[in-house]
């Protein structure tokens, strides 16, 4: 998707102007006026996209590019030829390029950018081009892509927003960071260009090369929460084990996010041939991180904790499991667990155990604890995305709901990053950070136009109640269903889940956490469509990642 443009310019004062070249013009990024032209030395005039500590998410880059002004270039055709061998290209390809000021689209070794400068053509440059997307760029689904503006409708909204210079055919965010910051990512003009001067005739002028200029402009970069290394870190577990799916990683003590990875990943330089054709683009774009599913028996730490803090029960309590017999709802374990009490069977993730404590928890009081633990909260502070209104705990209360909701069914759904805020709110002693995306807005002078505080801290849950659940967590992982997900450095904590979709056989596979266990820093959320279990298919994951995350701190 290098689409070029054309910026229009007048030596004194003009108006900077887009023209769409068109969808195979490359990076032509040109510009022409009476008196002189310029060529943008940047593929879209942009702010960047940050990590917390100032990297590229979008895999910015500066490379190599050969800038073109054809009024110097006596013999295009020979050029075309000349140009066509150092490339190892065919000169049929090169020389229409020739025709119109731009900057072609090959890429240059070391040798061939040598080579060229070599011809001393007036006419070639070989100059940095800064390219926005790159094999670097992280987190596609949260930084977003562009595209180009088709409609009227689309165009006023843009002006009417405040919109800066807009016209058909400039290319703008259509999703993510890109989209939901556009007004203050959208740059006027470039700040690198080759400039160069021609006569009334659009002769050169004698005398006068291209030259580079740098120029300030009004853009602005977003500084998000991520931490590019640890999101990298994410994405590579994901991508070697390729299943439809989600991770969210955050900082137990702040909210903030440091990775949110949703698979299947896209290229943000070229989302369309991502999707593999067209009609898929709403399976490619889809971000599961905030996604609403059932959860599946993560939910029995809501349904533990709810009981815990109603003293409806301790965790010696006990209940029967009678297995695949059992006369309210079948267990995993076909036998049955028998007589089992609430710390063991939150290990095992005992359905009829958890079924029982649901009702003696009741409806009611199930619902309202959920929502007081920030459960029915979508905010992301700094980044608006539509709320799903099918989150709707009261469901819980309507006829035969309760138990299915118990088991985290029914009527219950969750995002992975919900599921990581109330984990990591149990790892914070009972205390709910609202997660947290983008930090600030800021020019790249450092003056910041806008800031996004953390949200005030708020206790959700009893500190000792908090203390028994991490207990009960640590159990998971020890001995209990989730021991695949344990973390040798520092220990690690967390629950299972496996929902049922509706379709038979199909299981999403869950697995929440955090580590290490004596000051827990990071709570992990892992969701993974259509797997086995939760202990079977998330759960590795977890500790995959967090063992990634250990070793970048030990860097």
């Amino acid at each position: 998707m290098l689409a070029g443009f054309i910026l229009v310019a007048a030596l004194t004062g003009g108006r900077l102007v887009m023209l769409q070249l068109g969808e195979h013009a490359d990076l032509a990024l040109a510009a022409s006026a009476q008196n002189s032209i310029e060529v943008s030395l940047e593929e879209y005039p942009r702010g960047r996209i940050l990590d917390r500590n100032g990297q590229s998410l979008t895999g910015t880059y500066s490379t190599d590019r050969i800038v073109v002004v054809p009024h110097y270039i006596a013999e295009p055709e020979l050029m075309a030829r000349t140009l066509a061998r150092i490339l190892e290209v065919d000169a049929a390809d090169v020389a229409p390029r020739l025709e119109v000021p731009g900057v072609l689209p090959y890429p240059l070794s070391p040798e061939q950018s040598n080579l060229i400068r070599g011809l001393r053509s007036r006419g070639l440059l070989v100059v940095p081009v800064m390219l926005r997307y790159g094999d670097q760029a992280l987190a596609p689904h949260i930084t977003g892509h562009l595209g180009k503006i088709y409609s009227d409708q689309e165009l006023h909204e843009l002006r009417t927003a405040g919109g800066r210079g807009y016209r058909l055919d400039d290319w703008v965010g259509k999703t993510g960071v890109e989209r939901l910051y556009e007004r203050y990512l959208h740059g006027e003009r470039p700040t690198a260009l080759v400039r160069t001067y021609r006569d009334a005739t659009g002769r050169p002028l004698p005398g006068l090369d291209m030259v580079v200029e740098q120029r300030d402009d009004v853009r602005a970069d977003i500084i998000l929460t991520l931490d590019a290394e640890i999101q990298r870190a994410v994405e590579e577990v994901l991508a070697a084990n390729p299943q439809r799916g989600a991770v969210v990683v955050s900082d137990v003590k702040t909210g903030d996010i440091v990775a949110a990875a949703s698979y299947p990943n896209y290229a943000a330089s070229d989302p369309v041939a991502s999707t593999g054709g067209e009609g898929a683009e709403a399976e490619i774009f889809f971000d599961r991180t905030l996604a609403l599913y059932q959860p599946g028996s993560i939910f029995k730490i809501v349904v533990a904790a709810a009981a815990l803090e109603a003293a409806v029960a301790d965790l010696e309590t006990t209940f029967t499991c009678g297995g695949k017999k059992d006369p309210l709802i079948t267990c995993w374990h076909t036998d049955g667990h028998a007589d089992i009490n609430l710390a063991r069977a939150f290990a095992e993730s005992c359905n009829p155990f958890f079924a029982k404590l649901g009702l003696a928890v009741g409806a009611q009081t199930l619902a309202e604890y959920a929502v007081s633990l920030g459960l029915s909260d979508q905010t992301i502070i700094g980044y608006q995305y539509e709320r799903d209104m099918r989150q709707n705990f009261d469901l819980i209360k309507e006829p035969y709901n309760l138990v299915n909701a118990s088991l985290g069914q029914g009527p219950v759904l969750l995002s992975p990053v919900q599921v990581n805020a109330l984990v990591a709110a149990i790892a914070n002693d009972g205390v709910y950070h609202t997660p947290r995306l983008v930090s600030r807005v800021q020019r790249s002078s450092g003056e910041v136009l806008l800031e996004f505080p953390f949200a005030e801290p708020e206790p959700v849950m009893k500190e000792e109640t908090a203390q028994l659940m991490r207990r009960l967590m640590e159990m998971v992982t020890q001995d209990g269903q989730g021991v695949l997900a344990y973390f040798n450095d520092g220990g690690s904590a967390g629950k299972t889940g496996s929902a049922e979709t509706g379709v038979t056989g199909q299981i999403n596979a869950w697995f929440a956490g955090y580590f290490p266990l004596d000051s827990p820093r990071y709570a992990i959320t892992i969701l993974v469509e259509e797997g086995v279990s939760g202990g079977v298919s998330a759960a590795p994951l977890f500790r995959e990642i967090a063992s990634q995350i250990n070793a970048l701190q030990l860097q």
